[in-house]
């Protein structure tokens, strides 16, 4: 239990109006390939074009390119859990967050260890957002502190702390010097990165905000809250813009909403959102409807 495995299947499914499915059947063969980590995966995040890293129980950080499941490269230095990954927008850089509170940055061609790091949080670092240029990494903690950090020299350049902010996660907003960031306070906070002051603090919410996610182009952002029962659990999806308000609601989930994501737009595709929650369901939205889609 807890490994990450591929195992791509090949199958055809009907889908009807009333939301119920009817699978065909496989139209191929099932592929298998080994674990990627020993343990529960705990973090994962895209590495353009068909890369992704993740972060797992086993202390350790793999990249695995996505389409043929295979394993490519694996990361060895914390000493406890990851509990976060993301990755620099050169696709070249990858810094992962652990239990033991310190931050890594890893390199792609890089196989001796970590090429920076970046210790100071008194707690486990459950935050993560690199600038657009990569030059600046911003990192949140359950210690109630976000510190800013240069990615070069691993000097802490800045450091903010707010009772009772206990981190969740963090998104750098898209060509703007902000960061977003969600709280077990249950709010909201846009943060001035070049300042490390907060911004904004959007109304603040019912339950915990447990992740958050921006829109591409810096317009939008989500957040999702705790739940049980039906109660609570929902995304939320905000207006970055002068408004800075609530636009809309996306409730289906009946157990805490674990991730929520801004899905990438085709041509002839409505906007849509993904959330995925404690309720074992993947769920997809229209973004301007609250329609599951």
């Amino acid at each position: 239990m807890g490994t990450l495995q591929s195992k791509i299947g090949f199958h055809t499914s009907r889908y009807r109006a009333d939301g119920s499915g009817e699978e065909t059947g496989p139209v191929g063969a099932v592929r298998r390939h080994g674990p990627a980590h020993a343990d529960a995966v705990t973090s994962v995040a895209a590495l353009q074009p068909d890369l992704c890293v993740s972060g797992g129980m086993d202390k350790s950080v793999a990249v695995c390119n996505w389409r043929s499941g295979a394993a490519l490269q694996r990361f060895i230095g914390h000493e406890r859990e990851v509990t976060k990954v993301t990755s620099a927008h050169d696709s070249k850089r990858i810094f992962s967050a652990s239990r033991d509170r310190t931050v890594m940055m890893w390199e792609l061609d890089r196989t001796s260890g970590p090429s920076q790091h970046f210790s100071g949080h008194g707690l486990v670092v459950t935050g993560l957002a690199v600038s657009p240029d990569a030059s600046q990494l911003c990192t949140g903690s359950r210690d109630n502190t976000v510190c800013k950090w240069d990615t070069e020299t691993g000097e802490c350049l800045g450091r903010a702390t707010i009772s009772r902010n206990l981190v969740t996660h963090l998104c750098w907003v898209p060509g703007e010097p902000y960061v977003l960031q969600s709280s077990e306070d249950k709010t909201i906070r846009i943060w001035d990165s070049r300042e490390l002051r907060v911004a904004h603090t959007f109304p603040a919410k019912r339950h915990i905000q447990t992740c958050c996610d921006v829109s591409r182009d810096g317009w939008y952002c989500l957040s999702g809250s705790s739940g049980c029962g039906g109660e609570g659990a929902e995304a939320t999806l905000w207006d970055l813009r002068q408004t800075r308000s609530r636009v809309r609601e996306y409730k289906g989930h009946s157990q805490t909403t674990t991730s929520c994501v801004f899905l990438p737009r085709g041509p002839a595709l409505a906007p849509s959102v993904a959330t995925s929650s404690s309720d074992s369901t993947v769920r997809v939205w229209d973004r301007d409807t609250g329609g599951r889609g």
